[in-house]
């Protein structure tokens, strides 16, 4: 008995044009949409370059300041988004700033004030040979000399005065004025911006790591991450250990009769930023020194001084900057100094921030990857797309 077989339909191919039509257009629009992102970013850009430098500086406060101001709002049970400890923060930040730069602004306010009177006197009586000048080691006969035509006749010396442009002193001086504006407006910025980044900083963060998630995978939090330690290192290896270096100088400087020592110890203090700077400082100090009659003092502040820059650049800096970012020495040294050559006081941050980067991205290039086969697999995972985030 022959059973039949019911013959199978046959069913015509799916037409799938539609489908790669509809996958077209969607590609074709996300490269729209990002274009029209990058152009609008672009302009972004464009409209507030002029304000860049203070929302920079801004940030690099906000991620120096977070830890610690952090630990001071979970101690005191402060709810985030309040105003009251953001203000606090932004206020002893500024301050830090504002009572120097007052301080050192009232000395050179007070320097000038004696450098008129001199000049009055001078035009009247002339200049007398100091009694520094004759006990020069060498060439103290022709300085003398030099001094006693030129600088010790009264009208020798109201000649050299007028001799001096008086409308250009005014254009510098008008220059220097609109600069100090322009800074400070800069500085204002800066405050209003670590203020809301304070104020806002867990939205900022969250958002921060939704972006980077979406567009770069987890690896682009782990390059967020070697750029914030980075900024913390530097703070502490560039900012506080110039604080120290200006404070020690400072006390230094007073103990041996230098003249300003507050005023030095600032300009320490600054140069010693930027490594192996605060030598041009220290020298300046003894000189004046020595030129005071004091070779002593003078041989001990040049030698303290250049113990502590050797012992602070050498040791200190590198295991604060090196340690936060496993940088070596060199490249901490290559990319704060690069940093500042192209990217003027800014590069202090940026540069270890840019070269803690390319480290990172040469270690993990270099790693031996055979020593763990399944490394390539987790990696290969951990770029997917976090599906929590949508």
């Amino acid at each position: 008995m022959m059973t039949d077989h019911a013959t199978p339909a046959i069913v015509p191919p799916m037409d799938r044009s539609p489908f790669r039509q509809m996958r077209e257009r969607h590609r074709v629009q996300r490269i729209a949409r990002g274009l029209l992102a990058t152009s609008f970013v672009l302009l972004g850009l464009y409209t507030v370059r002029g304000f860049l430098p203070s929302l920079i500086w801004g940030v690099i406060f906000a991620i120096a300041a977070w830890p610690p101001y952090v630990a001071v709002r979970d101690r005191w049970k402060v709810r985030p988004g309040g105003i009251l400890l953001p203000l606090l923060f932004t206020t002893a930040i500024a301050l830090i700033f504002l009572i120097p730069m007052g301080l050192f602004a009232l000395e050179a306010g007070r320097e000038a004030q004696g450098v008129l009177s001199w000049a009055d006197i001078a035009r009247h009586t002339g200049v007398p040979v100091p009694g520094w000048l004759r006990r020069l080691p060498a060439g103290a006969s022709a300085i003398t000399s030099w001094w006693q035509q030129h600088l010790q006749d009264p009208d020798d010396v109201s000649e050299l005065l007028r001799s001096f442009n008086v409308g250009r002193s005014v254009r510098m001086t008008q220059q220097v004025g609109t600069q100090v504006f322009h800074r400070g407006l800069l500085f204002v910025f800066t405050i209003l911006t670590l203020f809301f980044l304070l104020k806002d900083g867990d939205t900022v963060t969250r958002q921060c790591l939704v972006v980077s998630r979406r567009a770069f995978g987890k690896r682009g939090e782990t390059i967020a991450e070697q750029i914030v330690a980075s900024i913390h290192g530097t703070v502490a290896g560039l900012v506080l250990v110039g604080l120290g270096e200006g404070a020690l100088m400072g006390v230094a400087y007073l103990i041996a009769g230098a003249q300003h020592p507050f005023l030095f110890g600032v300009f320490t203090a600054v140069a010693a930023m930027i490594p192996f700077c605060a030598v041009i400082a220290v020298t300046l100090v003894a000189l004046a020194l020595l030129v005071k009659g004091t070779v002593i003092a003078a041989l001990v502040i040049f030698c303290l001084g250049m113990a502590v820059i050797f012992f602070a650049d050498h040791f200190v800096r590198p295991a604060l900057i090196g340690g936060s970012t496993q940088m070596p020495f060199l490249w901490v040294l290559i990319s704060i100094l690069g940093g500042v050559e192209s990217w003027s006081l800014l590069g202090l941050f940026i540069g270890p921030a840019i070269m803690s980067v390319l480290h990172l991205i040469w270690r993990n290039w270099t790693r031996d990857r055979l020593q763990d086969p399944t490394r390539i697999e987790r990696e290969d995972i951990d770029d997917l797309p976090d599906p929590s985030l949508g």
